[in-house]
């Protein structure tokens, strides 16, 4: 058995014991919810064995829930957004069924579920997300890893248009007024949402030892499972130098209001812990709601990063390596907050041009004249 209970920062463990194994090549790892070693022990073994019993024979026609398990075995387990690649996927299992054979699933099928889901008045960016994006890659998985029988989907059909994202900038202060709604202890969340850009996603997964004081530098990992290194400037490091003693890995954490069990997991009043992806939105929507500015996002702070540093530099390609954008294509959305420095160059070159030229039709007038007189006094 591998169950353990982690040291906390002051040298204390935590209460509840965590499993930690391999199986057949996969790590898996989390909280037994048990403070008893014997109970957390079993806890442990029961899972060992329903996964057993879950792997299925490759080799046969896989089930969509067998395909499922083993899709968030091998994969969704490990999503920064994990809560989200949960609901996914037991809404596709419940309306595909469970026992639904996948070299079954078709074209047709995929657009039924597409329909489905318009039909709760979602929006389009929302169904590519939660129906087609999952499926593809449960059989794309089936097809390239899996050696499965599947049908030929024509993705790209099916996928929803989705109108450009508009760049919504906030004001200074908007930015005040949503710091000062926030709780006390997540606003360390959104002060480096402003600073940085990132995600939340790449927020709440960001760990300690990715995080490098000495070089002045910090590296996170967005979509896609692709990371990039980011520099820290001063409000940065100061900003994560004050966190650093809150939590041996996770860097942002929140203080726990009162003393409640959460899906299996003691929380202690007082006490300090991660930051959760659903925990942070719910923290958000609400502190929004209180500050009063409206039609933001939790992600228009990265498009308000984005507009600062383009509009401070004028270069695009500066934006493109904070954002993460393999494309400078993707980044152009912030083109029109450039304008002005081009207008600007455009106005500086061309009055340098013609006070040039000026310059110069000014002297050789100034030549011709003097020629002119000379001509004349010899004459005389």
């Amino acid at each position: 058995m591998s169950v353990y209970r982690p040291k906390r920062a002051d040298g204390t463990r935590e209460p509840e014991y965590i499993y930690d194994f391999r199986s057949k090549g996969r790590r898996f790892s989390g909280s037994t919810g048990q403070t008893d070693r014997r109970e957390a022990e079993k806890f442990e073994k029961r899972l060992r064995e329903k996964l057993k019993s879950e792997e299925a024979d490759r080799k046969k026609p896989l089930t969509f829930r067998q395909a499922v398990a083993l899709y968030w075995s091998e994969v969704g387990q490990f999503h920064r957004n994990v809560q989200d690649t949960e609901r996914a996927l037991a809404w596709l299992t419940r309306e595909i069924g469970g026992a639904t054979p996948i070299a079954s699933i078709g074209n047709r099928r995929v657009a039924e579920l597409v329909a489905k889901r318009r039909s709760d008045q979602v929006a389009n960016k929302t169904v590519n997300l939660q129906v087609i994006e999952p499926l593809r890659g449960i059989l794309r998985r089936a097809d390239e890893v899996w050696e499965q029988k599947v049908q030929r989907i024509e993705w790209k059909r099916h996928t929803l248009p989705v109108k450009r994202e508009h760049v919504r900038e906030a004001t200074a202060e908007e930015e005040q007024k949503l710091r000062a709604a926030v709780r006390p202890d997540y606003r360390h969340v959104i002060d480096f949402a402003f600073l940085t850009g990132c995600r939340m996603a790449e927020i709440v997964g960001l760990i300690w030892k990715d995080v490098d004081f000495f070089n002045k530098e910090f590296t996170v990992t967005g979509k896609g499972d692709k990371a990039r290194t980011l520099p820290m400037t001063r409000p940065i490091f100061e900003l994560l130098w004050a966190a650093k003693d809150h939590h041996p890995t996770a860097v942002f954490t929140f203080v726990a209001e009162k003393t409640r069990d959460i899906g299996g997991e003691r929380r202690v009043r007082g006490r300090r812990y991660p930051v959760t992806y659903d925990g942070l939105k719910t923290e958000w929507r609400r502190a929004r709601e209180d500050s009063g500015v409206e039609n933001f996002r939790f992600h228009d702070m990265r498009h308000t990063a984005a507009s600062r540093v383009a509009r401070a530099t004028g270069d695009l390609r500066m934006v493109r390596d904070l954002l993460g954008h393999e494309e400078i294509a993707t980044t152009m959305r912030y083109a029109h907050l450039t304008k002005k420095d081009l207008r600007a160059g455009l106005e500086a070159a061309h009055a340098r041009h013609y006070a040039e030229n000026a310059m110069e039709n000014t002297t050789n007038s100034d030549a011709k004249a003097a020629k002119l007189l000379i001509k004349n006094k010899n004459r005389r």
